[in-house]
């Protein structure tokens, strides 16, 4: 079935997982890391999310899962290893307007969460559509070989020069002849070797070099 894919700004947004096992952690890391408020419903927790609520990171709700618990949530994720609770848990949720991820049920979901390689603001997913979750891993893991830190710190030095870029190359043609210049081998061996005053310099120098002739 073809999906939509989109790069979701969870800041702020009220989000619950059903289920406190080793899945329910690592879909709750994820939401946390992204800035949304976390809820669980789970009687038990693994250690790494009850120091998540010691912290005060998610709210703990010591309980299983029962009808009407589930409110005004933007996002739902169904994370137990009883299947009836978390189907019971999707329709409640998708009643009241949640987008729902069920694990290992492809089906009653609305969406399914790719595998990821973060390098800085550089995000790469991969998706399976929930067929093959192992598939996507391999897939992951060999696009973490390729595709190292220096990408990350590439953005990040392009990020700071953008304001300049912007008042030095204002023709589509020349930002063109800019990216061709920069996103090269060279910039990144520098960044990769840590030599960051080089990578930038040369940055810098595709810019003039790029731009308005006087």
């Amino acid at each position: 079935m073809p999906v939509y894919p989109i790069n979701l700004d969870l800041t702020g947004r009220q989000c619950a997982c059903v289920g406190g096992g080793a899945v329910a952690a690592r879909k709750v890391a994820a939401l946390v890391e992204a800035g949304a408020c976390v809820t669980v419903f789970s009687p038990t927790l693994t250690p790494a999310l009850a120091q998540l609520a010691r912290d005060g990171n998610i709210i703990h709700i010591a309980q299983l899962y029962q009808p009407g618990d589930i409110g005004a949530f933007f996002m739902v994720i169904c994370a137990t290893d009883d299947k009836q609770i978390n189907q019971a848990a999707a329709q409640e949720a998708r009643r009241n307007g949640a987008l729902v991820n069920v694990v290992d049920a492809p089906e009653l979901c609305d969406f399914t969460v790719p595998a990821k390689i973060s390098r800085g603001d550089l995000l790469i997913t991969v998706s399976t559509g929930g067929k093959s979750p192992a598939l996507a891993k391999k897939l992951r893991l060999e696009l973490e070989s390729h595709y190292g830190p220096e990408y990350g710190a590439y953005l990040e030095w392009i990020g700071i020069l953008r304001e300049q870029m912007k008042h030095c190359l204002k023709t589509s043609k020349e930002r063109e002849c800019f990216w061709q210049q920069t996103i090269d081998e060279d910039v990144l061996a520098l960044l990769r070797q840590g030599k960051l005053n080089e990578a930038e310099e040369k940055i810098k120098y595709a810019i003039g070099c790029t731009g308005p002739k006087s």
